[in-house]
């Protein structure tokens, strides 16, 4: 399960490289994300914007003034925040019987 900014960049090409060798790459992505195209067959319980606005808070939060440990306080409660949306979606990834029976059907 990828995960948008700097980790899909870099997963990106990794996955292009092992295509460009003959490898078959299947990506499930959630349809809200910042880079990853959508795919049809996975829900999160998350609307675009929950997601663009936790990130865009996550952004100020890191360069906005004050004591270092207000700042720290900020980001690290932005960052449980984004982890919470995170553990919630590969839940529900691992949760939709649909895709799981769609896998288990075309013996992925």
């Amino acid at each position: 399960v990828p995960v948008n900014g700097s980790h899909w960049v870099s997963m990106c090409k990794v996955l292009d490289g092992l295509r460009q060798k003959g490898h078959e790459i299947v990506v499930v992505a959630p349809e809200i994300n910042v880079h990853i195209k959508a795919s049809e067959n996975f829900i999160i319980p998350f609307t675009k914007e929950e997601v663009n606005g936790s990130i865009q808070s996550f952004h100020q939060d890191v360069f906005e003034e004050g004591s270092f440990l207000q700042r720290f306080l900020k980001v690290y409660q932005r960052l449980r925040c984004i982890s919470v949306m995170s553990l919630s979606t590969c839940a529900h990834l691992l949760h939709n019987m649909e895709l799981v029976r769609y896998l288990e059907e075309s013996k992925f």
